[in-house]
């Protein structure tokens, strides 16, 4: 398979990875999946967009830059055609590291969030974490300090683990790509005719 066709399929599988990010994140603004009275009832972690930034939006550029480079017709440069498209898939590997900066952003953000634990009422008054260095997810029996929102230890957890694998499959393609990006830089678009475009 040429090196541009393989961008493409990496950048095919990480557009709904990326959409998936967004939408966790989202969801993650809604505690238990009701909405907040104040802010501050919210975890900190969610404020900090690793799924929005990170995962998402930061992931969306190298992914369209992964889907053009099949369809690259760069003119090319000195009088050689495939020159350009060496340049489009050395560039490629600037925008895949550019991706993986931001997958690894999110899961160091929802690896946080799940070793602090969701933020929770211990009481109808009081907001708190009540949970600390991950001692809830060994031990169910603690759940119950968390009087409301209802089923936030799973939401939490669900959302953010979902972030956590989503990221480190996004730092899996993007590495993908640095090797086929220099593949691509090396031989051409297509390794079994190097110098042709």
């Amino acid at each position: 398979m040429c090196s541009g066709g393989f961008a493409k399929c990496l950048g095919i599988t990480l557009i709904p990875l990326a959409i998936v990010c967004i939408l966790c994140n989202i969801l993650l603004f809604f505690p238990g999946g009701k909405v907040a009275d104040k802010s501050e009832d919210i975890t900190d972690e969610v404020f900090y967009l690793g799924g929005i930034l990170g995962s998402g939006v930061l992931m969306i550029f190298p992914a369209l830059v992964f889907l053009g480079l099949k369809n690259n017709d760069c003119c090319g440069c000195c009088g050689n055609e495939s020159c350009g498209k060496r340049f489009a898939m050395f560039s490629s590997i600037l925008f895949a590291a550019a991706g993986a900066v931001g997958a690894g952003y999110s899961v160091i953000v929802s690896c946080l969030a799940i070793n602090r634990g969701p933020k929770c009422f211990i009481n109808e008054l009081n907001s708190t974490y009540p949970f600390n260095n991950g001692n809830y997810l060994s031990n169910q029996t603690i759940w119950d300090d968390c009087v409301k929102p209802d089923d936030i230890i799973p939401w939490h957890l669900t959302l953010f683990c979902i972030l956590l694998i989503t990221g480190l499959v996004q730092i899996g393609l993007c590495a993908f790509q640095v090797i086929n990006g220099l593949i691509g830089t090396i031989c051409g678009d297509c390794c079994g005719c190097c110098g042709d475009s």
